[in-house]
Parts: C-alpha cells; structure tokens; sequence
C-alpha cells in the first residue's frame, strides 16, 4: 500500500495541525494529548481525562474548545449537583401559563464536565443520554443537543477523598481515556514563563468552525478500515472478554468506538486509510478504561494496563493491509 498522502487528506492533516499548533500555544509539550482530544472529536466520542489536579486538565479542555470556535459551557461536579443543573428544567411562565424549557448547560458544543468523580452517580448518569444519543429528555419532552458535540470529562483519582467511581454504563461511553501526567522540569519552566503575564488562553483564537468539524466528521466516515484491520480490532476486543483475570471485558461499542478511533487517527496524520499501528496506538487508551479486574487479581497489583499490554503484544499484528 502506498503511503503516499491525497491532496485532500494532505489538506485536511495541515488544517488538523492548526488545531494542534493552536492548542500547543497554551499547553506545553503535551502534543500526544492534543492529537488524542482531537481524535475524539473527530470520531464524533467524548473523553476522560484522568490525572491528578493541577496538570492542565481544564485548560486543555478550554483550549480544544476555543480552537473549534464552538459553544463552551462547564459544570464543576459537586455532591450537591442535580441531574437537572446538567439538562436544564421546565419553568412556569405565568404570562402564557404553560411550562417552558430552560436549557441547562449541557446545550453547548462543547461541554466540559470537571471534576465528574464528585458527583453522586444519580448525577453522572444525567449525562449518558446525551453521550450516547446527543439529545436530553425532560418531563417527557425530547431536545436535541447541538451539533457537534463532545463532553470532555476531568476526574480525579479515585482515592482521592470526596469521590466517586463512574458507572461502567458511563465508563463505556467515553471512547478515550487519558492520562496528562507532569510536566518535564523544562516544560515546568516554559510553563512558568508563558503564565507570568497574561493567561495565553484569553487570546487564543478559533482555527476552525462548527461546520468544518461536522464536515471532518463526514470524511472520517470515508477514511478505509480493512477486512485485516477490523479482524485485528476483533481478536483484540474478544482476547479482553476471555482473560480470567478480568471480570468484564470490553463491549461490542468498544470495538465500534476503536475502529473509529483508528479512522480519526489516520486522517489526523494525511492517510486514507487506517494501518494495524493506529490500533496498536490506540488499544489503551480506548479499551483500558472498559475493564474490570477481578476483585482478588486486583488485590495482587494487576491492573486493567497491564492486562490489555500483555493482550497487545499476544495478538498477531495483520503482516497485509489491503485498501479496499
């Protein structure tokens, strides 16, 4: 298979890069997270980002939404949050007597739900219509969400006190989970430097609209998953449904949201099609967080990583990637 980039996926792998050249602006030396946001976005997913406070979480989430030039609303998750402060409640208007909907902030392009581990699971829960289907529903009535839309979700870990664990209904919603880590004590230092001053994000400007992201939604739709590949996302998948030390497996979405994945991946970096790679790239960050360990395993230091490592490197890669 040629390698050789198409003038429009060529195009379209310089404007992607503007959204990551915009983002960089702000974040310092975090490019993979960058490239892992836009995937999701791009396969139409939403995702979580799970790290410890103060590593840029918020701010990465700010920046991908200022770069799409999208509505940007955020939640700050708290014990005492209610499903309707997510979706919004009917209130009486005493001038026409009837009920009138009053939107809640899940009606933006954009949503970022920070610090969603704080909130009682009644109150997470509010979200998985919207994740999966793009709508809410209220007293009954049905109201669809913009297009595009992403929830980009922050948690902190789970020993911290004061939190919750998501529900794996939830947990299998979000199609990527991703970790930002700590800054190199060079990047610290350029941290430091571009913050001393004003906040770079105010600045930052939009690189891309709406309508352009919807449209790169459309073309990843287009982007060739072979016969090969999507048996090699299968034999990964069902490998994680078999391992005895796994009391869950990863679900039939699982399989569906890696594929697409792989496909936004692929267009991010000027192909037409996805190679055996993209999945390998992907397998973690997709799967991992679909996992359950059981209770005893758990106990011995295995850890859902660990499995699905030792899973990727058992399953034979396709040696022959055919465009179809």
């Amino acid at each position: 298979m040629s390698e050789q980039p198409t003038k429009e996926h060529q195009a379209i792998f310089e404007l992607c890069g503007k959204v990551t050249a915009n983002i960089s602006k702000v974040i310092v030396g975090k490019n993979d997270a960058s490239e892992m946001l836009l995937t999701s976005l791009l396969a139409g997913g939403h995702i979580l980002l799970d790290d410890v406070p103060g590593v840029g979480k918020t701010m990465l989430a700010r920046s991908l939404a200022r770069s799409v030039g999208g509505s940007f609303k955020r939640i700050q998750f708290t014990p005492d949050l209610l499903p309707s402060d997510v979706t919004g409640f009917n209130v009486y208007d005493r001038q026409n007597g009837q009920f009138k909907f009053q939107p809640g902030p899940v009606m933006a392009n954009i949503l970022l739900a920070d610090e969603i581990n704080r909130a009682i699971p009644r109150t997470q829960s509010s979200l998985l219509e919207s994740m999966q289907e793009g709508q809410v529903t209220v007293d009954g009535s049905t109201f669809e969400l913009p297009s595009p839309f992403m929830v980009i979700a922050t948690q902190n870990p789970i020993e911290l006190e004061g939190t919750f664990p998501l529900p794996e209904a939830q947990m299998d919603r979000f199609l990527l989970k991703l970790k930002i880590g700590y800054p190199t004590p060079e990047e610290e230092l350029s941290i430091l430097e571009l913050f001393q001053k004003d906040d770079p994000i105010e600045g930052l400007k939009a690189v891309l609209t709406p309508e352009q992201v919807m449209e790169l939604q459309n073309i990843r739709q287009e982007i060739v998953v072979s016969a090969p590949v999507k048996e090699y996302i299968i034999n990964l998948v069902g490998a994680t449904r078999k391992a005895p030390v796994l009391r869950l497996g990863a679900s039939p979405r699982a399989s569906l949201h890696l594929m697409k994945a792989s496909q936004a991946l692929a267009m991010l970096r000027g192909r037409s099609y996805v190679l055996p790679d993209d999945i390998k790239t992907l397998a973690l960050p997709v799967l991992s967080h679909r996992l359950v360990v059981e209770v005893k395993e758990k106990a011995r230091g295995v850890s859902a990583d660990s499995v699905l490592e030792e899973i990727i490197s058992a399953t034979s890669i396709p040696v022959s990637v055919d465009e179809e």
